[in-house]
This record gives structure tokens, C-alpha cells and sequence, in this order.
């Protein structure tokens, strides 16, 4: 005789209170929690004076981040599990606190309060729109978001073998906070970047490009990458975190423009959460879809298919893809 195991609402309560997992890591970033615990700061009182909070407030917040593994408790002191380490302590140079501040903000955020709508509409009301021209949220994306970004420009590095390249031309679009262009400078002295972008945001880039010692390497060429004229002869363009909020006919048509401006034999790159032909794993890129329902009106997340396809339409060949640490993707292919 075989026993049926009764359905748990775990999963459903998980789900309900999904919200307060964001808010409590939120909360802990404000306190500045995660550095003071790894500065020594590890016990209710002590996190409490030094966070500038009560003890009930401190003891329940910590409590809850054990349950979902961003920290570790032995008695009655906490420590940081590795992940939180890396991540979450100000003292970790892959610190991603700016971001999730980014991430959190009311104009990213508050549009999952529609989602209904969103389902309803096929995408975002007009006044939510993520990709509206000159969108103000754009800034703040460029200064939060560089500690995430930084694995992939690497990635992106190596999967140019940009330090053999010699002298190159890259057309960075949607440069944003600029260090993908950047991190190809610092890694080959005969790169020189066109950076593409609102001007708001490229002051940004700039800041960036002067810090770290490239800024007369680094060009802005200000506007809409929709509008505004490449040029021609480049040997590489890269085509980070834009893609995925269009649909498939812009994004052809727009990588056709990039084509454009690159010589024959030259590479885009684009970087991209691309889930699997399934479209449900793996579960971070698989995710990301709602996230394109919910802020603009026809974005998503295209499988490495979808954007072969969008490629060798526009006039490339040749695609490849690397994975990286991070949940994205690298994608090179050939301008023929």
C-alpha cells in the first residue's frame, strides 16, 4: 500500500510573503548590518549600538535573515556565510548594496503593483514605462550598478581576448556607467571608446572613465541609440543590457544599425539573461521575462535561439556564447 504525501502551502506562504524578504535585505543595507557583523559587531547589543537601532528590531531582523541563509547563527552570535561576505559587506569590493537599492526603488518596484494589468496589457502602462526617453531611473542605474557589472566586462575581456587585439575601435551602446568600455581600456592601451548614451547618463561614464585613469580613451557621443549616428569602421560594438527590453523585430532592425557601423570581420557583443530553450531554467535569466512585463511595453528574455536568429538576420555569423559568474550571458558574433 502506498502513502500520498499531503500538499504543503509552504511554497504559497513563501510566495505571499516574498515582499518581506526584499524589505528585511533592504533594511539590513540601510543598517549597513552585513559590514558591522563582519567588522566584529555579532551579537544583538553590539549590532544595536552600532547600527544605531533597538535590540527587539535588530534580534527579529537578524532571526529572519538566518531563515533565508544570508546569515548564520551559533547561539547568540551571527556571522556571515559566504555569499553575504561577497556580496552584501561594504568591505567587499564586489559589494552589491548600490544595486539592490537600484533594484528596489519606487519607478522599478512600484510597476508589480499592476501586474495584473501588465498580464492583461501584454506589458507596462504608459506610465510606468522603464524605456521612456530620458528616463531619470537611467542615472541611478548607472551609479548602483557597477559592483554587478564588473564580473561581465571582465568576461567580456576575455571573451575578445581584447589584450591581443591591438589598436581597437569599440562602440560601447547603452554605455550606462561606462565600465565595459572602461575595463577593455584598462586591459589593452590601444582601445579607444565611443560611448552611447542619454547625457545625463554618460556624465556618469565619464566620471567612471576619469577615475580610473582612461577618460581620454573614453568619447560620448550623447542621444538616443535608436537615432543618433554611430558612425563606421569600428571594430567592436557591444550591445549590453539593452535588447532584452524590445521586441524581436526592434532588436533585429537595431542590431541591422549596429552591423552598420562595425567593418566586416568585426564583433558585437551582447550581454543578456538568456534562459533555456524551456524558458523556465535556469530560474534567475527564466525570471527575468516578468520583470520585462512589468516595466516596459514588449521586452523579454530571448533564448540563445531567438537571439541567433535576431543576429544572423541583421548580418552576423558565427555566434558564440560564455557564461559567467553572474546570471548572464556573453554572445559574440561576426559582422559578414
Amino acid at each position: 500500500m502506498t502513502t500520498t504525501e499531503a500538499p504543503s502551502a509552504d511554497v504559497v506562504f513563501d510566495t505571499l510573503f516574498a515582499y518581506q524578504r526584499s524589505a528585511a535585505l533592504k533594511a539590513a543595507l540601510d543598517l549597513d548590518l552585513f559590514s558591522a557583523i563582519e567588522e566584529g559587531a555579532n551579537t544583538v547589543a553590539a549590532l544595536a549600538t552600532r547600527c544605531g537601532a533597538s535590540e527587539r528590531g535588530v534580534r527579529i531582523l537578524c532571526d529572519y535573515l538566518t531563515t533565508i541563509d544570508l546569515l548564520e547563527k551559533s547561539g547568540s552570535t551571527y556571522t556571515l556565510p559566504p555569499t553575504s561576505a561577497a556580496f552584501l559587506s561594504q568591505r567587499s569590493p564586489m559589494y552589491m548594496g548600490s544595486t539592490a537599492r537600484f533594484l528596489l526603488m519606487p519607478g522599478i518596484k512600484n510597476n508589480f503593483d499592476d501586474l495584473t494589468g501588465a498580464v492583461q496589457r501584454g506589458g507596462v502602462a504608459p506610465a510606468g514605462n522603464t524605456v521612456s526617453p530620458e528616463n531619470p531611473i537611467w542615472v541611478e542605474f548607472a551609479r548602483a550598478m557597477v559592483p554587478m557589472m564588473a564580473p561581465a566586462a571582465h568576461g567580456i575581456a576575455d571573451a575578445l581576448a581584447i589584450e591581443s587585439a591591438g589598436p581597437t575601435r569599440v562602440l560601447d551602446i547603452a554605455a550606462s556607467h561606462g565600465i565595459f568600455g572602461i575595463t577593455l581600456a584598462l586591459r589593452n592601451p590601444k582601445v579607444e571608446v565611443t560611448a552611447v548614451d542619454w547625457a545625463p547618463v554618460l556624465e556618469v561614464a565619464r566620471e567612471n572613465a576619469a577615475a580610473q585613469g582612461v577618460g581620454d580613451r573614453i568619447h560620448l557621443k550623447p542621444g538616443d541609440a535608436f537615432e543618433v549616428d554611430f558612425g563606421a569602421g569600428y571594430d567592436v560594438a557591444l550591445v549590453t543590457n539593452f535588447l532584452h527590453h524590445f521586441d524581436h523585430a526592434t532588436c533585429t532592425s537595431f542590431l541591422a544599425k549596429v552591423r552598420r557601423a562595425l567593418k566586416t570581420g568585426g564583433r558585437v557583443v551582447l550581454l543578456e539573461m538568456v534562459p533555456n530553450p524551456d524558458r523556465v531554467t535556469p530560474a534567475v535569466p527564466a525570471r527575468f521575462s516578468l520583470t520585462m512585463l512589468g516595466g516596459t511595453p514588449s521586452g523579454d528574455a530571448y533564448t540563445l535561439g531567438e537571439l541567433r536568429d535576431q543576429l544572423e538576420k541583421a548580418g552576423f555569423a558565427d555566434v558564440s556564447s560564455f557564461s559567467l559568474p553572474t546570471p548572464e550571458t556573453v554572445v559574440v558574433a561576426q559582422a559578414i
